[in-house]
């Protein structure tokens, strides 16, 4: 796999944190691999993420404060091998664009739960174990269909 797209619905909470732990994976694994995150909304477009995702990132050692939302494109479909969404709606919006190559954050641990949007949450809690949860898919997605493919 030399490419994966995370897809959330603003850009601005789930896939940028998606995005800064699989860097993060990819460098200490030193996996060449091209990774991206995006939302299906376009309200967010050209923003940094929310000040609950940037903070909680860098308590684990991760700057994201340099991305900038951006949308989801059908473009995207052919640029990217793997396009991993973090809820349902998610999946049917970028499924509608024609992508096939769709896997659900959520299915590499957790029964296949939706990854929850914390920006909806009452508090720093909810960022906290959002990313508790995507770190672990995170990894999984790695062991799975990454690492597996650099041996």
């Amino acid at each position: 796999m030399k490419s994966v797209i995370f897809v959330c619905l603003g850009n601005i909470c789930r896939s940028p944190l998606a995005e800064g732990i699989a860097k993060k994976i990819a460098q200490e694994h030193k996996i060449d691999i091209k990774i991206d995150s995006a939302g299906t909304g376009d309200w967010h477009i050209g923003e940094p993420p929310c000040e609950g995702s940037i903070k909680v990132a860098q308590m684990h050692g991760i700057d994201i404060s340099h991305l900038r939302a951006r949308q989801f494109t059908k473009e995207d479909i052919d640029l990217y091998e793997l396009i991993v969404v973090l809820d349902e709606n998610n999946r049917v919006h970028v499924k509608k664009l024609g992508a096939k190559n769709i896997e659900k954050l959520g299915c590499f641990a957790f029964n296949c739960q939706d990854v929850p949007d914390p920006y909806f949450f009452d508090g720093f809690d909810g960022f906290l174990e959002v990313y508790k949860m995507i770190e672990v898919c995170v990894n999984n997605l790695f062991s799975v269909k990454l690492l597996q493919e650099e041996k």
